[in-house]
């Protein structure tokens, strides 16, 4: 699987990015539905916390692409849903750019009005490439 990323604005690798990422060779596509904060029994977690939201749904996010043999590296595309972008942009960033480490896929922030459950402030879903 060879990787070509296109960043014609710096910032965006800041933000944990790439703004745009082309994977070709033999690879199977994954796609993952939105994760959110819950514990392996469907238990809600954090309520209130942005900051333990997101890493439990970074954590969840880990266990769907384990489960199909990926890795991080392996996310092409990940977006983010945020009930409150003003009061939640800077966390969940700084959660996710400690995730990708030195690997930037695609992405979008999206801030939206609501999620699945009230108490929910952040969703995350993703597309994957696997060897």
């Amino acid at each position: 699987m060879e990787r070509t990323a296109v960043n014609p604005v710096t910032w965006s690798l800041e933000m944990g990015f790439n703004q745009g990422e082309v994977i070709s060779g033999e690879t199977r596509t994954l796609y993952i539905s939105g994760q959110f904060s819950h514990d392996m029994q469907g238990e809600f977690i954090g309520a209130g916390d942005i900051e333990r939201q997101t890493q439990q749904t970074l954590d969840n996010l880990d266990r769907v692409l384990a489960g199909f043999g990926a890795e991080r590296s392996n996310l092409a595309y990940v977006e983010i849903y945020l009930t409150d972008v003003l009061a939640h942009f800077e966390p969940c960033v700084a959660l996710f750019k400690r995730y990708v480490g030195d690997h930037r896929p695609a992405g979008s922030l999206i801030g939206v009005t609501g999620l699945a459950s009230p108490e929910q402030l952040v969703e995350i879903s993703a597309i994957a490439h696997l060897n």
